[in-house]
């Protein structure tokens, strides 16, 4: 395996029982990309991040990491319950620690204070985690997945169910920890919010319809591909803005327009 190569996943079919969810995907990921996983619900994203995180088997092909890597993983928030008597800290601890409850060392205090302090969390060690707002909430599992020292950071649809607010803190902390050198691989079904200004892109519907950058997977022709329906594609301020059948409504053009505007500033 080359080295720049992290993640790699050849010829990979999932399927549970007689359903297929992935058939014949090649995804590579290297050192220092920003990789986003696009498609309808349905069309694989959430096995594909499984079966490279290793949760799920192959069917046939094959998921490689490279010697020594590790992936931190961040779960969907609305899979999270959020009534657990659990603080901050202890949900970092949950990452280093073997014993029945999460305990923490007096080194590892000071280095999850500090992740948490790069994450804007300073202060909150000892909330409950059903205190916190929902960008806070999120920031806390990023912190979890990163005090485990990753090499890649993967998320699964980290902007959904979120307001816009959320949605916007969460893009610009993932813009800050992969300018500082983070691999970050997500799923997401925020076309215009998150994935038109990601640097890359990998358009799935069971199999990989493009792989590229916004300007090469954003069109019309592969959106069809990916998605089984008709979407129209502008331009606002040079970046592309996806609108459904009904893009004729002011009010659809504004609300992308407004999910667009949310990102700029995002890694490019």
């Amino acid at each position: 395996m080359s080295p720049e190569v992290l993640l790699r996943c050849d010829a990979l079919t999932v399927a549970y029982g007689a359903n297929i969810a992935l058939e014949n995907v090649t995804v590579h990921i290297r050192r220092g990309e920003f990789v986003g996983i696009v498609g309808p619900s349905g069309s694989g994203k959430t096995s594909l991040l499984r079966a490279l995180t290793g949760t799920v088997r192959a069917t046939r092909g094959s998921v490689e990491l490279a010697s020594g890597v590790r992936l931190g993983y961040v779960p969907q928030v609305e899979s999270v319950d959020w009534n657990f008597p659990i603080t901050v800290r202890e949900v970092l601890a949950m990452t280093r620690t073997r014993r029945r409850w999460p305990t923490i060392t007096d080194d590892e205090r000071a280095e999850a204070a500090a992740v948490l302090a790069d994450l804007g969390l300073a202060g909150l060690e000892d909330r409950h985690i059903r205190e916190l707002s929902g960008g806070q909430q999120q920031r806390v599992f990023v912190a979890r997945a990163m005090f485990a020292r990753p090499d890649v950071l993967v998320l699964d649809e980290p902007t959904s169910g979120v307001d816009v607010r959320t949605r916007h803190e969460i893009l610009h902390l993932l813009r800050d920890l992969h300018s500082k050198g983070s691999t970050i691989l997500l799923t997401t079904h925020d076309l215009n919010g998150l994935a038109s200004h990601l640097p890359r892109l990998v358009c799935l519907n069971r199999e990989v319809v493009a792989d590229g950058s916004p300007r090469e997977t954003l069109i019309p022709e592969v959106l069809e591909r990916t998605y089984g329906a008709p979407l129209h594609v502008l331009e606002h301020g040079g970046m592309p803005i996806v609108l459904d059948h009904d893009y004729e409504s002011s009010e659809s053009l504004r609300d992308a327009e407004r999910s667009l505007s949310q990102g700029r500033g995002a890694p490019s």
